[in-house]
């Protein structure tokens, strides 16, 4: 991966291409926008806030452009590690990272770069083995480890330590990814996910997931008989991750602190989600996660549960797991490669 990086200090100046997306126009101090070998490049750099860019990608992969939301290290001038954090089910076109957390105030002060990818709704961020009739071409495996972090280093100064994290569906996706792309990740982090995907229940609910999108998941790994979901069980293969900072959290369905009014920042509709489903659904990935739980320790790799005594499937748990899970990927992301494997 490169190690190349530039200086941001100054604000970007921001003109629009011919295509209509907001891009940054020449600056010797503004972020690169550079290109990977197969053609994978950044299309295109908007400035949302100090911090907070809107950025495009182009994937050769996926032959098509996706978004980014990048939010810049504390000190863009020095190299810093990158936090990729992944949304949900929805791809994050239905409550994100950014809407649903205090992630800019909270690491307005951390030397890391965090990337947002927004869209891969139903898609397991794996690559798919067929083209989907309505989700198209799912190439996220690649784009996430492949295409995505030489281009993110090149751009914004990465060290190249990385980790990742994400929510519900992605809480699947950070193990598989993992696996796919051995040491690219120095930590991983699962949020209220179901990591078993091969046995009656975990294909039950990857369909559900694929279904709820309007996917099918025969075009991903096949019928449930195909060896392929056994190849992409994270139960089945977590052995591969040892060495790996992991984290995992759940809560169990019951009502908690942030299931009220105050909690859902006031928004009712809101508010019955959580009671009327995220209670049920985080019921569930709570007795995934306590199923993890065993595995690991039959197999005895090292790794951090977070059994919340409370919470439902929502945000504002999700929340807290970013921040409580922090200190353990900041270790990671700083440590030599020596000091990550003695302190797993």
């Amino acid at each position: 991966m490169s190690r190349g990086f530039l200086a941001a200090t100054t604000a970007l100046a921001v003109t629009v291409g011919a295509d209509g997306v907001a891009v940054a126009a020449p600056d010797p101090v503004a972020p690169k926008q550079p290109s990977a070998e197969d053609g994978s490049h950044i299309s295109g750099i908007r400035k949302v806030s100090d911090r907070v860019l809107d950025v495009g990608v182009y994937s050769a992969a996926m032959a098509t452009r996706t978004r980014l939301t990048v939010l810049r290290a504390a000190h863009p001038d020095r190299p810093a590690p990158t936090l990729y954090l992944l949304n949900g089910a929805n791809g994050g076109s239905d409550g994100n990272w950014l809407e649903g957390t205090d992630l800019v105030k909270f690491f307005r002060d951390k030397q890391v770069n965090v990337v947002i990818p927004f869209g891969g709704a139903g898609s397991y961020f794996t690559d798919w083995r067929a083209d989907d009739p309505v989700l198209g071409r799912q190439r996220w495996s690649t784009l996430l480890t492949r295409e995505l972090p030489p281009i993110i280093d090149a751009a914004f100064g990465g060290s190249g330590a990385n980790a990742v994290a994400g929510i519900s569906m992605a809480g699947t996706s950070v193990f598989q990814l993992a696996m796919d792309s051995p040491g690219l990740y120095r930590a991983i982090g699962s949020y209220s996910g179901c990591v078993r995907t091969s046995n009656p229940m975990g294909q039950a609910i990857v369909q559900a997931v694929v279904a709820q999108e309007h996917g099918n998941a025969v075009n991903m790994w096949g019928p449930p008989s195909d060896p392929a979901w056994a190849a992409n069980d994270p139960y089945l293969h977590v052995n591969r991750l040892r060495g790996t900072t992991i984290y995992v959290s759940t809560g169990t369905g019951l009502l908690g602190s942030h299931d009220s009014v105050d909690g859902a920042h006031g928004n009712g509709v809101l508010l019955m989600y959580q009671v009327l489903f995220g209670a049920p659904l985080e019921s569930v990935t709570n007795m995934c996660t306590h199923q993890l739980q065993d595995r690991l320790r039959e197999l005895k790799v090292p790794a951090t549960f977070d059994f919340r005594a409370t919470g439902t499937h929502s945000w504002g748990y999700w929340q807290d797991d970013l921040h409580r899970s922090w200190p353990r990927f900041e270790a990671a992301l700083t440590s030599s490669g020596a000091e990550q494997t003695s302190a797993n």
